[in-house]
């Protein structure tokens, strides 16, 4: 986008955001014939998960992180007591199911990337988890030298440029639970190790 106040979306609750988002129309995946999924959770929460895109299960319940990858991240939380549905605030980036899981493209995370930002302001987390590649780029921004390898256990500060501003909330990149259940070796230096 062009950087402009027509980016900033404002609403008075995530309630309101989840009324706008159901009624949307004319977004880049709405051809693709995907369901709108928002988030699970609880919106007082002080943790937010954000993932990259619905997949096929979470398109089918309207609910994110509910398959495979979100039993896993389940298991994540509550291995330090925290369970997702009464702890965390869980949403995606890209709010439809792109056709056959598709990474979703610049240009879609970048159209959804507005509610997600207003999403950031209402929950007004203490941290925030980003799980992948496109979560991280859509908060941190497209900094090519930025490789969730690299980065991933790394706390950031969110910036407080534009909507977000005077928020302060801290950040980590953390692999996609998806990534973690084809790459399950725990040799050293793998993913779980």
């Amino acid at each position: 986008g062009g950087g402009g106040a027509e980016d900033h979306l404002r609403f008075a609750s995530i309630g309101d955001l989840t009324a706008s988002l159901r009624a949307l129309r004319g977004d880049p995946l709405e051809a693709d014939g995907g369901r709108i999924v928002v988030y699970r959770g609880s919106p007082a929460a002080k943790v937010m998960v954000i993932g990259e895109a619905p997949g096929a299960d979470e398109d089918k319940q309207g609910v994110p992180y509910v398959g495979r990858a979100g039993q896993l991240l389940d298991k994540i939380f509550a291995a330090v007591t925290l369970d997702t549905n009464r702890h965390c605030y869980v949403t995606n980036v890209v709010k439809r199911r792109p056709l056959n899981n598709r990474d979703p493209t610049p240009a879609e995370i970048d159209f959804y990337r507005k509610w997600l930002m207003e999403e950031i302001r209402l929950v007004d987390p203490a941290v925030i988890v980003l799980t992948g590649r496109h979560s991280m780029h859509a908060v941190l921004g497209k900094d090519s030298e930025r490789r969730i390898t690299k980065v991933r256990g790394t706390w950031f500060e969110l910036q407080h440029a534009g909507p977000l501003h005077g928020h302060r909330c801290r950040v980590m990149p953390v692999f996609h639970p998806s990534y973690l259940l084809r790459n399950p070796q725990r040799d050293p230096g793998s993913p779980k190790a």
